[in-house]
């Protein structure tokens, strides 16, 4: 059933990033961006071919069935990701299989060339974050952070994205409910200026529990060959500019969810400190940085863009940045929001856990001059809408200071 007035469009599962050959990233419980849609299960491991730099496959799969009862007895330890359910030891297996069939496909998106220009196309869920959808009745916002997921990774490489397809499944259909979550994916267009080009209503009996619900999206962009933001040509002592996020956005949910249940709270409670519950603050929704990103790129002086997803600082800033290169982040330099900041103390996880699970109030990196980090600090300043997080060092990976 088609969600929109327009026709359906289907995109090719093969589309590849031309930048990064020679490594493979797969990404666990929804961590990122996919274009393989016949993978099972939600997954996490990186592979550096130390060569060259590297292509990232990621995939993503329904959350709604990731459920954790598999994680580990919890003995009052700190938490993490495999204590929530994530085996990453599969994930490397799976990586080792997927690289012998596809070694070309990945990326924050994924382009196909056109003319003078490439299509960047992305698609993604919103993990198992569908769950506390369920149980908090809260179907209004959902829709824009299944836009955000794939039109924020889109970005990442300078596209504007042109439309957006939807996958919404369920046992039964309910028709109030459903136009719920179709009025968020709507407003998420809006806010990325885009199209709701089409999409698929599935309605299949005994398959989804009654209530429930699984979505996908898929987003398709436009940018010139010459205007491509590929990394390639950053530097040591250019500047990192972070964009602040809303919350958890629509990574780590698995974990999330281990902590609520250790915690004894439930998603009514306020969220200590705070004047909302646990469920408001966990249901903020993704913030679409489009507009925003689009604007300070035309405006120059941006050479990398990292979308903030799961794995966090340590595993996504890396992946724009030519062999050689790490990032040094500056901590305390931005506010990290509550909703963090009660996951930690109330799952007793570690800082390292956290930084790799998590955005910790920065959604979006920008790998910018120095000049126009100085122009860009100008125009938020007072504003809270990006903060010098970091710098571009010689080495490899994330070290903070």
């Amino acid at each position: 059933m088609n969600t929109s007035c327009k026709a359906n469009t289907e995109l090719s599962h093969c589309i590849a990033n031309l930048f990064k050959p020679g490594s493979l990233e797969i990404r666990k419980d929804n961590l990122t961006k996919g274009f393989l849609p016949f993978v099972s299960k939600n997954c996490k491991k990186q592979l550096k071919d130390r060569r060259g730099s590297g292509v990232v496959l990621s995939m993503s799969s329904s959350s709604t069935r990731n459920h954790v009862e598999t994680a580990a007895e919890d003995k009052g330890e700190g938490l993490t990701y495999k204590d929530a359910g994530v085996d990453i030891d599969a994930g490397t297996e799976l990586v080792r299989r997927i690289a012998k069939m596809a070694p070309g496909i990945g990326g924050f998106g994924g382009l196909f060339p056109l003319g003078d220009s490439y299509l960047v196309a992305g698609t993604d869920g919103v993990g198992t974050k569908l769950k506390l959808a369920f149980e908090t009745g809260i179907h209004e916002t959902i829709g824009i952070d299944l836009v955000a997921m794939s039109v924020n990774d889109i970005v990442t490489s300078g596209a504007k994205p042109l439309f957006f397809l939807d996958y919404f499944a369920t046992s039964r259909l309910d028709v109030d409910l459903a136009e719920k979550v179709i009025k968020g994916i709507v407003d998420g267009c809006q806010q990325s200026d885009c199209t709701l080009l089409g999409g698929e209503t599935a309605e299949m009996p005994d398959f989804y529990a009654d209530g429930e619900y699984d979505l996908s999206g898929f987003a398709v962009g436009i940018v010139k060959k010459d205007s491509v933001i590929d990394g390639k040509n950053i530097e040591v002592g250019d500047v990192l500019i972070g964009l602040p996020s809303s919350g958890v956005h629509s990574n780590g949910f698995s974990l999330v969810r281990r902590v609520l249940q250790r915690s004894g709270l439930s998603l009514k409670d306020s969220l200590p400190g705070s004047s909302v519950t646990l469920g408001e603050a966990l249901m903020a929704p993704t913030v679409i940085y489009v507009k925003q990103v689009l604007d300070i790129i035309s405006k120059g002086g941006v050479k990398g863009i990292a979308h903030i997803t799961g794995g966090g600082f340590t595993d996504n800033i890396p992946r724009v940045f030519p062999k050689g290169l790490g990032a040094l982040i500056y901590k305390d330099t931005w506010a990290v929001p509550p909703i963090f900041k009660w996951i930690q103390e109330a799952g007793r996880i570690e800082d390292a856990e956290m930084r790799r699970t998590f955005n910790m109030g920065i959604g979006m990196v920008l790998v910018v001059k120095e000049e126009a980090a100085l122009r860009i600090l100008g125009e938020y300043h007072g504003t809270n809408s990006a903060y010098r997080v970091g710098e571009v060092i010689s080495g490899d990976g994330v070290s903070y200071r």
